[in-house]
């Protein structure tokens, strides 16, 4: 669709609230948790679905949201979007329970999911090439100020005005955006006849990650053991039939000819699969810290603030490094280095001073922000114009999918050493077995990256 008008002044902050919104109740939650667990009556090591929930449901929806803004319009998508999320929000609220608290961030969830693609689709319809990084820019800083506001406003909510005002602030706000985008934004719809949706692919896909996101997060469980592995099984059939349905499809959800670029596959398996370890560390730290450790949800959202403060900082020293060191080389001793790290959490104690955990903390923010700045650069580097929309957008699914099943995999390791015999019921003691298991899964991670020839990546450092 061509730019006939010159779009509102306002379009800009609408796209970077709705980018802000949705990347803060990614995290939000993190600090939040034992409270919440305590007003619903559970433990707050059983707490992860809240979570994994929400994540798994952005990466399950995700790949409708460009067929819905192509078949309906920008504006429409955009407005119910965020009406479902603000209802989903209200839900969450209201919740008297961890399942419904579960249902509601479902819910919410449906919502951020048509939210999060669509600021770069409708910048990139309604500026010219000449203004479009600057937009892009300027849209999609909250998403780096969100890990380090939401834990400490998700904190000081939960522990100063209750925890149901983490959900209820997004209402009026929801609601003013809704109201604005009916005013300010263009209705950008797809030329033509639009491409038929690939519902058997989207529900093989979606299918195949909700299966295995639930026989992760109750494997741990003895009475579960054997329904836990029969859905992980059915899970990877349902994947594998939807590789042989997309090979067969005119136009599938996500073209095989994607993983048929060496760059893209190493890429998207490494992203994958280093994320697992470091996507559990936003649900693990903070449970140290106000279970094991006692300290408050306040001084808990403060002490995690380095790490998103250090990942921002580290941002302009990436690319000399990689001009320096190579793309493999980077990321095989990053990996590593994240994996030792994260190790290294499993040595602290409640009578550790703070300013002492300050180093490892700043260490783990730098080394996050080089591992996901390389991953995602490397991975889309070689993949043809046409592909690079598909490409994005299934690396941002798997980016999700690795927090979910992240999550349920740090939840179920701690979960599962808790209740370990020779622990005794000591929760630091299952805590320090849990730190030292996601680290070693983050250090053989490292195997993946070592496939990388040592000029990868050369192109975008030239």
């Amino acid at each position: 669709m061509e730019k006939t008008a010159e779009p509102s002044r306002l379009l800009p902050l609408l796209l970077a609230a709705a980018v802000f919104m949705q990347m803060l109740d990614s995290t939000v939650l993190n600090t939040a948790l034992p409270l919440i667990a305590a007003d619903l009556h559970q433990s707050p090591l059983n707490m992860q679905s809240a979570v994994v929930s929400y994540a798994l449901t952005l990466a399950m929806l995700m790949p409708a949201s460009a067929y819905l803004s192509e078949r309906f319009g920008t504006r429409q998508v955009f407005s119910a979007a965020m009406l479902v999320f603000v209802a989903g929000s209200l839900l969450c609220a209201l919740a008297p329970s961890l399942p419904m608290l579960v249902l509601a961030r479902v819910i919410q969830g449906a919502g951020g999911a048509m939210l999060a693609p669509a600021p770069r689709q409708i910048l990139m319809q309604a500026y010219d090439k000449n203004r479009l990084l600057g937009m892009m820019n300027f849209v999609v800083m909250p998403a780096l100020l969100g890990p380090v506001v939401g834990p400490l406003l998700g904190a000081y909510l939960a522990e100063y005005a209750g925890w149901h005002w983490i959900f209820l602030i997004n209402v009026p706000f929801g609601l003013a955006a809704a109201w604005l985008a009916r005013t300010v934004m263009p209705d950008f719809r797809g030329e033509g006849a639009v491409p038929a949706f690939d519902l058997a692919g989207f529900l093989l896909f979606g299918g195949a990650a909700a299966g295995l996101s639930v026989a992760v997060e109750i494997m741990h469980f003895p009475r579960y053991g054997a329904f836990a592995a029969l859905l992980a099984v059915l899970s990877l059939l349902a994947a594998a039939a939807y590789w042989r349905h997309a090979a067969r499809a005119a136009q599938p959800l996500y073209s095989p000819q994607l993983l048929r670029v060496r760059t893209y596959r190493i890429g998207l398996s490494g992203n994958f699969a280093s994320r697992l370890g470091v996507s559990a560390l936003p649900f693990l730290l903070p449970l140290l810290l106000q279970v094991a450790f006692a300290y408050s949800a306040t001084a808990a959202g403060w002490a995690l603030a380095p790490i998103a403060l250090a990942s921002i900082a580290a941002k302009p020293a990436i690319r000399p490094l990689m001009l320096r060191f190579g793309y493999r080389r980077v990321l095989v001793a990053n990996t590593l280095l994240l994996g030792v790290l994260i190790m290294l959490l499993a040595l602290p104690d409640a009578h550790t001073p703070l300013w002492l955990l300050l180093p490892l903390l700043l260490a783990l923010g730098l080394s996050n922000s080089i591992q996901f700045t390389a991953m995602n650069t490397l991975t889309l580097a070689d993949l043809a114009p046409v592909q690079a929309g598909s490409g994005a957008s299934l690396m941002t699914v798997n980016q999700q999918l690795a927090i979910g099943f992240g999550t349920a995999i740090g939840a179920s390791l701690l979960q599962y050493f808790s209740t370990l015999a020779p622990l005794g019921g000591d929760v630091h003691a299952a805590f320090r077995c849990t730190f030292a298991a996601v680290g070693v899964l983050t250090l053989l991670s490292a195997a993946v990256f070592a496939r990388l020839q040592p000029a990868d990546g050369s192109n975008l450092v030239a």
